[in-house]
């Protein structure tokens, strides 16, 4: 008996928000040879693929298919043969998402699936906009209804007058073009027309809009507010609540767009804060990570460590790359027995203490001129330093550190390069004035920024776009290049910068 290599997975993404995908759509993810997706799946969700994998887009919007429902059961049977294929679909595959048909196709052409269900919109998008579906004072049922569904259809299969007073709320999908006729239609099944009504568009995402009326009003107020596709319809007295439940448009930075640009490695982080914050965050990287060209000098000075009195790291990445290289030469921590330890940061101080290191120093403030301040020439003169660092970095500590009479090696343990993507993207993003921030991490950031638009008056391409910077020697980098930054926080951190850019909008 042979075993059948080949399996489709339907997978559920959820309903916008990437990070309420469950964990088995994760995993199938990474484990996936082939990603076929859909219009409503959030593209952040594929960075869970293998580098290898087969990512294929076949989105409908209104209007504009990419592959006709035919083709893609034929595509899903053809690489289910013998590959590990994901198809993602927006919120749940069997909740209006033709993922039934999918499976009756896979299952009649004796392809192996399983279906992974996704946190259907139906409901997390009412949440989002703080409305729960049922309430013991509200509402005691609910229906989930398409609405996609021709206004001159003959046989329709909604039963609208028993919809229309049988159940306490009702949720439409895919119904904002027909949102006259559905209004018309449960008008005439004997709904008040004061019911409330809430019409949601791109819900859980920081694009998400809402508008409320009743059923009496809902078209002509979705229809001046410009709501379009995708959008989610819910039609009860449960809407009444929103007034007091909407969390997610509460959020300090929410409807606000920022731009990150720092190194894709260490954006989550900092993108995580921001969405927490309630802003729609656009990664642009302009820097990219990547060992130095060679490691000859790095070897060398691990060697040498003995002889140093001193390593300071100034960077997390800086603790990294050293402490890689260290165990690919078949050292560990120990390595470092009895030499002092420095580190510029908290961020790179608990790196280094992770590591199970205690740290001789960690200057109060974050740059380079306090290591030597804090230090004290009587501890630098005739001493030998390490300094594991990025191969171009500001040359003020080890110059410093040699004026003072110290001796030091200067190590690049990691270099940056410029990615040189989504240039066009942000370009139009910005002059469109649909960006609020500009964020710099470093002063790499603004360099590579500035050299990925060549030509570009920097002043002029940011307009009014307010630059944050997360700290002084950043802020005069971005003056140097034209940019005013208006946002420089007293703490040197990335939590420092996003509390200083929730002030400056809080305040604008």
């Amino acid at each position: 008996m042979s075993v059948q290599k080949g399996k489709v997975y339907l997978v559920g993404a959820g309903p916008g928000d990437p990070a309420l995908i469950t964990l088995k759509g994760v995993e199938c993810l990474r484990q996936a040879q082939c990603i076929i997706y859909d219009y409503l799946a959030s593209k952040e969700l594929l960075e869970h693929a293998a580098d290898n994998a087969e990512i294929i887009y076949v989105g409908k919007q209104a209007g504009s298919h990419a592959m006709s429902q035919e083709d893609i059961n034929a595509l899903l049977i053809d690489r289910g043969r013998h590959q590990v294929v994901v198809r993602l679909k927006g919120g749940d595959p069997f909740m209006f998402g033709r993922g039934g048909e999918e499976a009756q196709a896979l299952a009649r052409a004796g392809i192996s699936f399983e279906v992974v269900p996704g946190v259907t919109s139906a409901i997390a998008v009412p949440a989002y906009a703080g409305i729960p579906l049922t309430h013991r004072r509200h509402s005691s049922s609910v229906a989930f209804v398409t609405g996609h569904e021709m206004a001159g259809k003959e046989d329709s299969d909604i039963h609208w007058p028993e919809l229309a007073t049988g159940v306490g709320t009702l949720v439409f999908l895919m119904g904002v073009k027909n949102l006259e006729h559905i209004a018309a239609r449960l008008l005439a099944g004997g709904r008040e027309p004061g019911t409330p009504v809430a019409v949601i568009r791109w819900g859980s995402t920081g694009k998400q809009q809402t508008v409320t009326g009743s059923l009496a009003d809902i078209s002509e107020i979705a229809s001046a507010s410009g709501i379009r596709p995708p959008a989610i319809i819910v039609v009860g007295e449960v809407v009444q609540l929103r007034s007091e439940l909407n969390w997610f448009e509460q959020r300090p930075l929410y409807g606000r767009t920022l731009v990150i640009t720092r190194a894709r490695e260490q954006a989550s982080e900092f993108k995580r804060l921001l969405e927490n914050l309630g802003a729609q965050c656009v990664e642009f990287p302009t820097i990219k990570v990547v060992p130095p060209d060679t490691w000859a000098p790095v070897d060398e000075a691990i060697k040498a460590l003995p002889q140093h009195h001193w390593v300071l790291f100034t960077s997390v990445n800086g603790v990294g790359y050293f402490f890689e290289r260290l165990s690919q030469l078949g050292e560990d921590v120990r390595a470092l027995y009895r030499r002092k330890i420095g580190a510029i940061g908290p961020k790179t101080a608990a790196a280094l203490s992770s590591r199970g290191l205690r740290l001789d120093l960690v200057p109060a403030e974050y740059r380079a001129e306090a290591v030597v301040e804090e230090l004290g020439e009587e501890e630098i003169r005739g001493r030998r330093f390490l300094l594991p660092r990025a191969a171009r970095a500001r040359e003020v500590l080890p110059e410093r550190l040699r004026q003072l009479g110290g001796q030091v090696t200067v190590v690049p343990v990691y270099q940056t390069i410029r990615p040189g993507q989504q240039v066009a993207e942000v370009r139009q993003l910005l002059r469109e004035g649909t960006v609020d921030c500009l964020t710099f991490t470093s002063s790499s950031t603004v360099e590579n920024f500035a050299a990925m638009f060549p030509g570009e008056n920097m002043a002029a391409l940011v307009g009014e776009t307010m630059v944050a910077c997360i700290g002084p020697i950043t802020a005069e980098t971005a003056r140097k290049h034209g940019l005013q930054a208006g946002v420089v926080p007293d703490d040197y951190t990335i939590e420092g910068l996003a509390g200083a850019i929730v002030d400056y909008f809080s305040k604008s």
